[in-house]
């Protein structure tokens, strides 16, 4: 089984934001473009996703399917890869200090996918696992920041903070 973790320099509630949003999946999932929900409200439980995938010069209309999530700290899916069959992933979230420990875990389900899996397939996955874990964390760090600033040209230009001022 691929499991592969990094250790992303912000919240995890900043990392789950990512996650949460459907229409950011190919901003962080390697090979994937165009996301869109078409099922549900994304990530609820049974909510899907539909993307392409790039192979070469090829574009694959796939789907991912939410079977399980633990709001703020974990998100399985079921990915559909027409005949290469269907794929678990699971994203787990971890409080590590004021960062989040991002922990992936993918096997195959049904299809070929199972039937092939090996070595080789398996190195393939862990180095998916390493890009698609650094573009996780560039987007979520770049949020991050952009908060942060956010949130800084507020106080300088002396906005009063949201929720519980004075009277």
């Amino acid at each position: 089984m691929a499991v592969r973790h990094r250790l992303i320099k912000t919240s995890p509630e900043t990392v789950w934001a990512v996650l949460a949003d459907g229409t950011r999946y190919g901003e962080w999932v390697v090979g994937t473009v165009d996301s869109r929900p078409v099922r549900g409200q994304w990530p609820q439980v049974d909510a899907a996703l539909k993307y392409q995938v790039r192979l070469g010069p090829a574009r694959l209309t796939n789907q991912t399917i939410v079977r399980n999530r633990e709001e703020g700290s974990l998100l399985e899916l079921e990915a559909h890869a027409g005949f290469l069959g269907t794929a678990r992933i699971a994203i787990e979230l971890r409080p590590w200090g004021e960062h989040c420990l991002v922990i992936v875990d993918e096997h195959p389900l049904q299809g070929a996918g199972g039937m092939l899996h090996n070595m080789a397939v398996e190195t393939f996955i862990q180095l998916r696992h390493r890009a698609m874990l650094a573009r996780l964390a560039k987007v979520c760090e770049a949020d991050a920041e952009g908060e942060r600033r956010r949130r800084a040209a507020r106080r300088a230009a002396g906005v009063p903070r949201t929720g519980g001022g004075h009277a």
